[in-house]
């Protein structure tokens, strides 16, 4: 099998406003987010680490690195997922999410997941 399907991560996110933990009027927007990290590929990893760039609608840019993801470092086997939720706050009532999961495979190679862009937004701020 090709080396690309021997590592495969397939990240899914859901991201939610959160009205009891922002202050609209102090420009503070909370977000929780929900991402599902499956191993679509045929070797078992343990997330390592994280990278995020959260961007809010002015442009400003937030990088937030760290250790595993919810004090924890899954390890996820072929076929199988880990979900977690967790959250961030910005400036503004728009924002963007990003990044990338840095992964172990259980055979030693170190490899990148993706995160996709996905859209953080108070209702009825987007159409």
């Amino acid at each position: 099998m090709a080396e690309s399907k021997r590592y495969q991560i397939t990240v899914t996110t859901q991201g939610v406003y959160v009205p009891e933990q922002s202050d609209e009027e102090g420009d503070r927007y909370a977000f929780a987010y929900t991402i599902t990290i499956a191993n679509t590929g045929t070797v078992a990893a343990q997330l390592i680490s994280r990278h995020w760039i959260i961007t809010d609608a002015d442009g400003k840019v937030q990088e937030v690195r760290g250790l595993g993801v919810i004090g924890e470092q899954p390890l996820v086997k072929p076929g199988e997922s880990f979900e977690y939720t967790s959250g961030t706050t910005i400036a503004t009532p728009v924002g963007t999410m990003q990044g990338t999961y840095q992964m172990v495979a259980e055979d030693g190679v170190k490899f990148d997941a993706d995160v996709p862009e996905f859209v953080l937004s108070m209702p009825r701020v987007l159409h």
